[in-house]
Protein backbone atom coordinates (compact mmCIF):
# COMPACT_ATOMS: atom_id res chain seq x y z
CA UNK A 1 0.00 0.00 0.00
CA UNK A 2 1.38 3.93 -0.51
CA UNK A 3 0.50 5.41 2.65
CA UNK A 4 2.70 2.19 4.35
CA UNK A 5 5.58 3.16 2.55
CA UNK A 6 5.07 7.02 2.31
CA UNK A 7 5.27 6.31 6.46
CA UNK A 8 8.23 3.60 6.11
CA UNK A 9 9.80 6.77 4.01
CA UNK A 10 9.01 9.14 6.78
CA UNK A 11 10.13 6.96 9.53
CA UNK A 12 13.48 6.54 7.77
CA UNK A 13 13.96 10.48 7.56
CA UNK A 14 12.85 11.26 11.08
CA UNK A 15 15.34 8.76 12.78
CA UNK A 16 18.47 10.41 10.58
CA UNK A 17 16.79 13.20 11.77
CA UNK A 18 17.01 12.39 15.18
CA UNK A 19 20.28 11.45 15.11
CA UNK A 20 21.57 14.54 13.51
CA UNK A 21 19.80 16.35 16.86
CA UNK A 22 21.27 13.79 18.79
CA UNK A 23 25.27 14.88 17.61
CA UNK A 24 24.24 18.69 17.78
CA UNK A 25 23.00 18.20 20.89
CA UNK A 26 26.42 16.07 22.45
CA UNK A 27 28.26 18.95 20.69
CA UNK A 28 26.45 22.46 21.43
CA UNK A 29 26.01 24.54 24.01
CA UNK A 30 23.28 24.71 25.35
CA UNK A 31 22.04 22.52 23.07
CA UNK A 32 19.53 20.89 25.71
CA UNK A 33 16.27 21.03 23.18
CA UNK A 34 18.00 19.08 20.89
CA UNK A 35 18.05 16.26 22.86
CA UNK A 36 14.78 16.35 23.72
CA UNK A 37 13.58 16.86 19.76
CA UNK A 38 16.33 14.28 18.91
CA UNK A 39 14.14 11.76 21.66
CA UNK A 40 11.00 12.38 19.90
CA UNK A 41 11.96 11.57 16.45
CA UNK A 42 13.95 8.32 17.17
CA UNK A 43 11.58 7.26 19.48
CA UNK A 44 8.56 7.69 16.78
CA UNK A 45 10.52 6.73 13.85
CA UNK A 46 10.53 2.98 15.84
CA UNK A 47 6.75 3.60 16.80
CA UNK A 48 5.90 4.41 13.17
CA UNK A 49 7.87 1.51 11.93
CA UNK A 50 5.78 -0.99 14.26
CA UNK A 51 2.80 0.25 13.61
CA UNK A 52 2.61 0.18 10.00
CA UNK A 53 4.11 -3.17 10.15
CA UNK A 54 1.22 -4.02 12.50
CA UNK A 55 -1.24 -2.36 9.91
CA UNK A 56 0.26 -5.39 7.28
CA UNK A 57 -0.77 -8.07 9.48
CA UNK A 58 -4.37 -6.67 10.10
CA UNK A 59 -3.21 -6.11 13.94
CA UNK A 60 -4.22 -2.55 13.64
CA UNK A 61 -8.19 -1.65 12.77
CA UNK A 62 -6.98 -0.05 9.00
CA UNK A 63 -8.44 3.31 9.27
CA UNK A 64 -7.88 4.01 12.86
CA UNK A 65 -4.74 2.61 13.25
CA UNK A 66 -3.47 5.17 9.80
CA UNK A 67 -4.67 7.65 11.23
CA UNK A 68 -2.50 6.91 14.26
CA UNK A 69 0.32 6.32 12.70
CA UNK A 70 0.33 9.47 10.38
CA UNK A 71 -0.63 11.16 13.65
CA UNK A 72 2.30 10.34 15.00
CA UNK A 73 4.67 11.47 12.21
CA UNK A 74 3.28 15.17 12.37
CA UNK A 75 2.98 15.53 16.00
CA UNK A 76 6.87 14.17 16.90
CA UNK A 77 7.39 16.70 13.61
CA UNK A 78 5.90 19.51 14.62
CA UNK A 79 7.19 18.62 18.64
CA UNK A 80 10.81 18.31 17.38
CA UNK A 81 10.33 21.05 14.39
CA UNK A 82 9.53 23.79 17.07
CA UNK A 83 12.37 22.71 19.61
CA UNK A 84 15.11 22.69 16.66
CA UNK A 85 13.94 26.20 15.11
CA UNK A 86 13.90 27.81 18.52
CA UNK A 87 17.27 26.65 19.21
CA UNK A 88 19.03 27.58 15.73
CA UNK A 89 16.61 30.63 15.02
CA UNK A 90 15.58 31.81 18.23
CA UNK A 91 11.47 31.51 17.62
CA UNK A 92 8.76 29.16 18.03
CA UNK A 93 7.50 27.41 14.31
CA UNK A 94 4.18 29.19 15.41
CA UNK A 95 2.57 29.98 18.45
CA UNK A 96 2.14 26.37 20.43
CA UNK A 97 3.41 24.38 18.06
CA UNK A 98 5.28 21.99 20.39
CA UNK A 99 2.49 21.72 22.72
CA UNK A 100 0.23 20.61 19.85
CA UNK A 101 2.61 18.39 18.29
CA UNK A 102 2.56 16.73 21.95
CA UNK A 103 -0.97 16.78 21.79
CA UNK A 104 -1.50 15.13 18.59
CA UNK A 105 1.75 12.48 19.78
CA UNK A 106 -0.74 11.48 22.83
CA UNK A 107 -3.98 11.66 20.37
CA UNK A 108 -2.38 9.03 18.51
CA UNK A 109 -0.89 6.72 21.16
CA UNK A 110 -4.40 6.49 21.87
CA UNK A 111 -5.73 6.17 18.32
CA UNK A 112 -3.37 3.42 18.28
CA UNK A 113 -4.84 1.88 21.64
CA UNK A 114 -8.31 2.28 20.13
CA UNK A 115 -7.29 0.53 16.59
CA UNK A 116 -5.41 -2.68 18.37
CA UNK A 117 -8.98 -2.94 20.38
CA UNK A 118 -11.55 -3.41 17.43
CA UNK A 119 -9.06 -4.84 14.94
CA UNK A 120 -11.09 -7.52 13.51
CA UNK A 121 -8.47 -10.27 14.07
Amino acid sequence: MPAHRLLIGLAGLMGAAGVALAAASAHGADASRLAFASAMLLFHASAILATTALLTRGLLHGGIGLVATFGLAIGAALFAGDLTLRQYAGHALFPMAAPTGGMVMIASWLAVTLAAVVARK
